[in-house]
């Protein structure tokens, strides 16, 4: 087993620290940070320079300085600003897994990377981004196959755009319990006419964690260059390598037998329920890069092309209770026992590899026809994705003892790689068109639709072992293969009146639904289900502000898309994952932001009512609410700058996530919670280098809550909510 990252050391990234805080004559003795942006306001928008408060749909974008203020050390932190998102069965030491406006998120699908797509089934590092970028609703105009939720997109650092701008900040920081993080992020330009430029970023994290014995650690390098070739032609390249290890963190269950479900009072949140003495690490290696040329063209009109690469390898490994004597005729496999108890499975999938690479090319510009200004974007790309699994995985059930809720056990390992693994290919070709028509100076049409060419297949890639026990039967997917296309359309419009920006839009989404690669599903594991689509309508009013004044929005839409969910055959011991009936979502999004003088005043909230509808393989669930959704989510900030104090700001934030169904009948619901997070920052010079000194307490009052109740594999889970945890973080601008 790997103990270190394989790129980079701890002991490198001191070094190279050491090295940037003695080249001061490096640096102008500036104590105002270089804020880097980028021309586009919102990339994930699709419609280029755009700003964002006049696009006919809901963006948010959460910059590098939101990030360093909230200790954001992984995609969640940040997006957990936004009233539209909850967790997803969001483990705290594996991927992000997060839904938006009620649906969740498709790591495949749902992500993007400079605008290209990226595979989010990995651990994302936030320290080389400049800003996260979210996109709520259906998004099949900019990303073709995606779910309905939302779309992310990462935005990396890039280098300052002037040859006096230059950045040289090392950051320190503890938190988490105690993770210790040091951080170093470095650009600037060179050349006869500062041609070149670069970013640089370095990190290395010591996990230990607030959750006991879930101990890591991480690593981290990217580098992003341009080279300005001659005016008007611009030449960008950047990757990023990282690396994590972690032990992993198994959620909990309701308690019951097979007649009766309960909700377990709260637990100790510090707790990793089924860690062992002898548990593995999960390990994420990540290499992430792209190149990009942009030319000017004549009459204002741009050509970019972009390639982008990644390339994944994962060891999957976690000791995980799933179901208390399930195999038995009297036990229950979607919860743990009355007791406490539950089975114990071992679990590796290693050398997982996942590959993606991404090459699209765009024109856009302006022209004018019958009178009217259209901005017209003209785009194309292919992609592959390919996920090249082991032949076996471990997927077996501990039989040296089960383990419990509220004793301690000890259990011994029991690896068998007898599980087959199934492989996947992709491929697609999109042809897009996006157009926004200037009717007047006020009222815009926009309009798109692209294309989608796909070709995807899925192949089991080891032979199954015909006298292992259930769940390891011969009874595994044929080689299964389908190919077509799609069209993806959207429109909307907008107009500004006295202040005002009203807008309407409606667009559709396409995405793949493909059976979990679990050995639960026997004979239909890592089968491909097909494409269904998805329809979203949003209405929305925002006011167009002066700087510093009272900015709000309102927004109200309907969300519809394909219902999936899985039948447990109790007598064949297996889960069946049908597509079947729809979910609609309706909601409404109100936000208001304030600043004036000292304050800043922020408050985002959503309301939404879904439903199942048309259900016809359990038609109990029809008229019901979708699981882990809950109805009403609110989030607000207040801070303060202390004109006494130069330089000292304080504020709090509130988080308030409403019941949410934990069982289909309704009959065991997920009680609402509310929590506070206290923040103090001060900006000063510390041996005349400038830098910022922060605080943060978070869940101030110690809540313990159940903060999500998915349910996955025909499983409920239960996640408790972080404890009270401090952390503070120093950032010097040499």
């Amino acid at each position: 087993m790997a103990n270190h990252s394989p790129f980079f050391k701890a002991t490198r990234i001191s070094a190279a620290v050491a090295i940037c805080i003695a080249s001061n004559a490096w640096a102008q003795q500036n104590p105002t940070e270089i804020t880097i942006t980028d021309k586009l306001p919102a990339r994930v928008s699709g419609f280029g320079d755009v700003p964002a408060q006049e696009l006919p749909f809901s963006t948010t974008t959460f910059s590098s300085a939101t990030l360093q203020d909230i200790g954001a050390q992984r995609t969640s932190d940040a997006l957990h600003l936004d009233a539209s998102v909850s967790d997803s069965y969001n483990s705290p030491a594996y991927w992000d897994m997060l839904s938006v406006r009620g649906f969740s998120l498709d790591n495949r699908y749902n992500y993007r990377r400079e605008g290209m797509p990226i595979s989010a089934e990995t651990m994302i590092p936030m320290e080389n981004k400049e800003r996260i970028e979210l996109l709520k609703g259906t998004s099949g105009i900019q990303a073709g196959t995606s779910s309905p939720g939302g779309l992310v997109n990462y935005v990396v650092k890039r280098a300052p755009t002037s040859a006096e701008q230059q950045i040289r900040n090392v950051t320190s920081g503890i938190s988490q319990g105690n993770n210790r993080l040091i951080a170093a992020d470095l650009g600037g330009r060179f050349g006869e006419i500062s041609e070149f430029g670069y970013r640089f970023n370095l990190a290395h994290e010591d996990l230990d964690p607030y959750i006991k014995n879930a101990n890591g650690k991480r690593d981290l390098v990217a580098l992003a260059i341009d080279w300005r070739l001659k005016p008007g032609t611009v030449l960008d390249i950047e990757f990023e390598q990282s690396h994590r290890e972690q032990v992993g963190i198994n959620g909990y269950s309701l308690l019951g037998d097979q007649s009766s479900y309960n909700l377990p009072g709260t637990v100790d949140p510090r707790i990793n329920l089924t860690r062992q003495s002898w548990s593995q690490p999960a390990i994420f290696e990540a290499m992430t890069g792209s190149i990009r040329l942009r030319q000017e063209l004549a009459a204002g009109w741009q050509w970019t092309s972009q390639y982008g690469v990644q390339r994944l390898k994962t060891d999957d490994r976690l000791v995980f209770g799933l179901g208390a004597d399930c195999l038995l005729t009297t036990g229950v496999c979607d919860r743990y026992a009355t007791n406490g108890s539950f089975d114990l499975y071992d679990f590796r999938s290693e050398n997982e590899r996942r590959l993606m690479d991404v090459i699209q090319t765009e024109l856009n510009g302006q022209s004018t026809l019958n009178g009217m200004r259209h901005d017209l974007t003209f785009g194309i790309s292919r992609q592959r994705q390919l996920d090249r699994m082991p032949p076996t995985q471990s997927y077996n059930l501990i039989t040296s003892g089960q383990g419990n809720v509220f004793t301690p056990f000890t259990v011994s390992p029991e690896p068998k790689y007898v599980t087959p693994n199934t492989n996947r290919n992709e491929y697609s070709t999109e042809l897009s068109l996006k157009d926004r028509v200037h009717l007047t100076d006020a009222t815009s049409l926009w309009a798109g639709m692209r294309h989608v060419s796909y070709d995807r297949s899925s192949i089991q890639n080891a032979a199954p072992d015909p006298n292992a026990a259930w769940p390891y039967s011969n009874r595994y997917p044929n080689p299964k293969s389908f190919s077509g296309s799609i069209n993806v359309p959207w429109i909307g419009a907008s107009t500004r009146q006295n202040g005002l920006m009203i807008y309407a839009s409606h667009g559709h989404g396409v995405e793949q639904f493909v059976t979990p690669n679990n050995a639960s599903y026997e004979a239909t594991a890592g089968a491909q289900l097909g494409i269904g689509r998805s329809r979203q309508t949003e209405v929305g009013l925002r006011n167009i502000p002066p700087l510093n004044q009272l900015e709000w929005n309102v927004a109200v839409f309907e969300i519809s898309r394909p219902f999936t969910h899985d039948i447990f055959n109790l007598a064949g011991n297996f889960n069946t994952r049908y597509v079947d009936g729809t979910e609609t979502h309706q909601g409404l999004d109100l936000g208001a932001k304030w600043q004036a003088a000292q304050w800043k005043l922020g408050a985002q909230m959503q309301w939404m009512n879904a439903k199942i509808s048309g259900v016809q393989q359990s038609p109990e669930t029809v008229g019901s609410t979708p699981l882990n959704v809950p109805k009403f989510v609110l989030r607000g900030i207040a801070e303060y700058r202390y004109s006494t104090v130069p330089g000292l700001r304080t504020g709090i934030r509130m988080s308030h996530e409403g019941e949410r169904r934990v069982t289909e009948d309704g009959s065991i619901q997920l009680p609402a919670w509310t929590t506070l997070d206290a923040i103090a920052h001060y900006d000063t010079k510390f041996n005349n280098m400038a830098s910022t000194w922060t605080m943060g307490i978070d869940n101030v009052a110690d809540k313990r809550y159940w903060r999500e109740s998915p349910k996955q594999y025909a499983h409920y889970y239960l996640y408790p909510g972080a404890p009270r945890t401090i952390r503070a973080m120093v950032q010097f601008r040499l």
